[in-house]
């Protein structure tokens, strides 16, 4: 919509079909949060919201929900939209504004008055058409979310309102008007007349008439095509001028019309259009993946129970770059119940350890703003904030270490989390020796489990991983038969390093005993 026009409220009450509980809309989010990149978060959103740039929907999704009612609330209705028949109708609610949208723009664009005008009449009749169909569609829809049971009250209420029957009168009345303006050109030379039509006989019809008689089957056509711009031309601009004067009440209403209306759209409506939109581009993401077989729920989110799990997980960045290269997505599961925090992960390198972080803080994130998640089950926690320590590179430009680097970045996570917060650590320590790395994880790992945050420590110590009852040990596996192959599976079992190297030494005849036999004979 341009700037250039006005909406205002009907001053029907609806709030908003995102923020449920909210007394009024909160200040939209400008900024991506700083773990977004860490965990891939924004190449998800920037795939979500590709190709529906004029809605700006990224704020909505830096704005995780606080409240678990806010959640379910945003649940039903994208349980709601599920139904193909209400996402083709919601659709097609928003071509129809778009459609709105273009029009105004154009006439605001267009250089002669009339036209602009004629375009304006024109946006409001598709706008009439899109609330009045929009609200007979979802009256005629089995809804049970009460946010889209909340805004069908409001738009049947609208559309039945007093000013807006006016409007769609004024319109249809002065539209049919408009098409029953009938004219003549008379063009003699660079001398042109206009006048009202008094049933001049049309001499195209009868020259097609008198020369059909000539025709024997098939013809060339050897019609010459115009070009149609839009924007009319000065030629045209004086003719419609002319018209306008031989029909001066017609065009005098429109004129009075555009003036009177031109703050017709209703605010309400305007923000249920672009709001809508992020349940819209979020299940038109996750289609892709379902017909490849990956399967998506809605997670359980609790506040006050930190036993979360979820069964066939995956991480959904990786999965659109593996689905665009056909290839398969592996899938994981996860629990922590009882005393436990702290999933410790372990195994060989490039074994899809910092994906199943990654997973895990997505999974949670995802669950925070009401979405379906993947994966086949799914119970999540509902953190106060999320903290990520992903490896960097040196920055030059702040004169630290690397090490120095990790422990600022560390304490400040221990600055602000708090037992309701989520903390994902992968690879810290790797600039250090073995000795350092082993008493600094140590001794951070117990500070994060006095927290009694949940955490995810991608790690090579695998001390962490039996540090106490609060630590629960996962390991990335390879293929038995070819320890060089990983199988990109995260199983729950004891962290054993020397299982591989020993298995790859074997496989490539490099343990002690094969050596030695070989250099003996």
């Amino acid at each position: 919509m341009p700037e250039e026009t006005l909406i205002r409220d009907s001053g029907i009450s609806f709030r908003s079909i995102l923020f449920g509980s909210a007394t009024e809309r909160p200040a939209e989010q400008l900024a991506a949060p700083d773990f977004f990149v860490d965990l891939n978060l924004d190449q998800i959103v920037a795939s979500i919201t590709a190709r529906k740039d004029e809605y700006n929907l990224s704020p909505f999704f830096y704005m995780p929900l606080r409240e678990l009612d806010d959640i379910t609330f945003r649940q039903e209705i994208m349980r709601d939209l599920e139904n193909a028949r209400l996402a083709d109708d919601i659709k097609a609610f928003a071509q129809k504004m778009r459609a709105v949208r273009e029009h105004l723009t154009k006439a605001e664009k267009f250089y002669y008055k009339l036209q602009k005008q004629r375009w304006f009449l024109d946006a409001v009749s598709i706008y009439c058409d899109a609330v009045t169909s929009l609200a007979h569609d979802l009256c005629a829809a089995n809804l049970t979310a009460r946010g889209l049971l909340g805004f069908t009250d409001f738009i049947v209420r609208y559309a039945g309102s007093e000013r807006f029957i006016s409007l769609c009168g004024q319109t249809n009345k002065l539209a049919a008007e408009l098409a029953a303006v009938n004219y003549t050109v008379l063009i003699d030379g660079l001398r042109v007349q206009v006048r009202r039509y008094d049933g001049q006989p049309d001499y195209s019809a009868e020259v097609e008439a008198t020369f059909e008689k000539f025709q024997h089957g098939a013809v060339k056509e050897y019609v010459f095509k115009f070009s149609d711009p839009e924007q009319m031309n000065h030629v045209e601009a004086q003719i419609i001028t002319l018209v306008s004067q031989l029909y001066p009440g017609t065009f005098s209403t429109l004129e009075n019309y555009c003036t009177a209306n031109k703050d017709f759209q209703d605010n309400t409506v305007i923000i249920f259009d672009r709001e809508i939109q992020f349940y819209i581009a979020y299940l038109e993401y996750l289609a892709r993946f379902k017909s490849a077989g990956l399967s998506f729920c809605y997670p359980r989110v609790v506040r006050h129970c930190k036993q979360v799990y979820s069964y066939e997980s995956f991480d959904l960045a990786l999965a659109r770059k593996l689905e665009a290269a056909n290839s398969t997505t592996v899938c994981n599961d996860f629990q922590l119940s009882g005393k436990e925090r702290m999933l410790v992960v372990s195994g060989p390198n490039q074994g899809g350890k910092t994906t199943f972080s990654r997973t895990f803080g997505q999974l949670h994130y995802l669950a925070s703003l009401g979405c379906p998640v993947p994966g086949t089950g799914a119970q999540l926690f509902l953190f106060d904030r999320l903290f990520t320590h992903f490896e960097r590179e040196e920055d030059i430009k702040n004169l630290r270490g690397k090490l120095q680097d990790d422990l600022i970045r560390i304490h400040q996570i221990f600055e602000q989390a708090t037992p309701n917060s989520i903390v994902i650590m992968n690879e810290i320590f790797t600039s250090t020796t073995l000795q350092d790395a082993v008493l600094l994880s140590k001794k951070i790992a117990a500070k994060l489990l006095e927290l009694d945050a949940l955490s995810v420590w991608v790690t090579f110590v695998e001390e962490i991983a039996s540090l106490s009852q609060q630590t629960v040990s996962m390991v990335s596996t390879v293929v038995p038969e070819n320890p060089a192959l990983r199988t990109y599976k995260i199983i729950r079992r004891a962290a054993d390093g020397l299982a591989y190297a020993m298995a790859i030494a074997e496989k490539h005849h490099l343990t002690y005993a094969m050596i030695k036999e070989r250099t003996n004979s």
